[in-house]
């Protein structure tokens, strides 16, 4: 693999740290300014949303830039935005600083999911999706578990001056290693982007993403409660546990490149289905310590292999104009799902069932998702079995 995709996989990491790590803090910065845990949650929310947002603006303004210049630009959004959470004064600002650091993030996996695919044969182009995505996943290996332990020992604040401190190595590394090249020009025409973004495959690739992501974060953004409240965890045992769920990320996430540059929607619909059964029996696993810590494993393996199979799906769809608009909408999707899993997930603790039944809807979501991709592919009607590089 090019050297340049380690170099996305580099800004990958530092998103991915911001991203998540404020899931194992929620009882500290709830505590600190205030909040309940529920309107901590929201931090979640609100960073989604601004990805929704920031998405399709970004490509658009930065349409006809070099893309090396694309990713460099939103890495340093991105920095300034966790600077301004590490100073938040107190939670709306909070808010309003992860809002402005997500700008960044749809675009980058947006953009740098087409470089990424750009780089390699044809019959490599998830997996190419995937190493990028790696970064995402080793954050969760490494960065997310250090960050909350940084969190809980000095402060949730000391863990966004790290994020920041690794958003200018990140700047630093795509500087040297992502290649500036003529080819990187993106030939963006607004109106037949759009016109590929009104497809029904790839509205309904869209869809598909937000709801089977809602059911991962329904779960994921209250793993620590579920893990101090059910489970019978001490809050210290939060961040070891979380390296469990950062493996499976990283087994899931290259597994599902490998199986999608095969059997692209086979792995789409397989891993739907393999989400939905990890995410309905983990109500029964949560009870004992052993199987959650086993099942938080098989989360974190069975939500990232649906990412490199749905955005190669998707990138499919928009084959030709308007995929870096496509890709940045999925990555939107991803985010929208974010949103409203988080949501989801505190409704049904705020106003019942209740914590323990947060595992048990979230499972209904990725099984609605797998009923629209079914509907796309009733549209579409491509070759089951037919292997990715061959449609692309």
């Amino acid at each position: 693999m090019p050297l340049a995709l380690y170099a996305l996989a580099a800004g990958a990491f530092g998103i991915g740290v911001t991203e998540f790590v404020i899931m194992g803090l929620l009882l500290d910065v709830s505590t600190d300014l205030g909040v309940s845990i529920s309107a901590a949650g929201q931090l979640i929310s609100g960073y989604a949303l601004g990805v929704v947002i920031g998405a399709p603006l970004l490509t658009i303004v930065t349409g006809r830039w070099p893309r090396k210049t694309v990713l460099l630009a939103l890495m340093a959004v991105f920095t300034l935005g966790n600077l301004a959470c590490a100073l938040a004064p107190d939670y709306w600002t909070l808010m309003a600083a992860r809002v402005l650091a997500a700008f960044a993030h749809g675009t980058f996996f947006g953009v740098g999911s087409v470089v990424a695919t750009g780089l390699v044969a044809p019959n490599r182009k998830a997996s190419a999706i995937a190493l990028m995505f790696t970064g995402l996943t080793i954050a969760n290996i490494l960065g997310v578990p250090f960050g909350t332990w940084l969190g809980q020992a000095f402060g949730w604040r000391a863990t966004f001056w790290a994020v920041t401190l690794v958003g200018i190595v990140a700047f630093a590394i795509i500087l040297l290693l992502v290649p500036r090249s003529p080819a990187a020009l993106e030939k963006s025409h607004l109106r037949s982007d759009l016109v590929v973004l009104g497809r029904a495959p790839v509205l309904l690739g869209f869809a598909t993403t937000v709801l089977g992501y809602a059911g991962v974060f329904a779960v994921f953004t209250y793993i620590a409660p579920l893990l101090t409240e059910i489970t019978g965890f001490s809050e210290a045992a939060v961040s070891p546990i979380l390296l469990v769920f950062g493996g499976g990320l990283i087994a899931g996430n290259l597994a599902g490149g490998k199986f999608a540059d095969r059997w692209l929607v086979p792995s789409v619909l397989g891993s739907l289905v393999v989400l939905a059964l990890v995410l309905g029996t983990m109500t029964f696993a949560l009870h004992n310590q052993a199987m959650a810590v086993i099942y938080v494993g098989l989360l974190g393996a069975a939500a990232f292999a649906t990412v490199a199979p749905l955005q190669m799906w998707v990138l499919e769809k928009a084959e030709g104009a308007g995929q870096s608009l496509a890709s940045s909408f999925n990555i939107a999707a991803f985010n929208l799902g974010n949103a409203a899993g988080a949501w989801l997930g505190g409704m049904v603790i705020a106003h019942g069932p209740g914590l323990g039944a947060v595992t048990w809807v979230a499972a209904l979501l990725p099984l609605s998702a797998l009923a629209v991709a079914w509907l796309a592919l009733r549209l579409d009607r491509p070759t089951l079995g037919e292997p990715a590089s061959a449609r692309s």
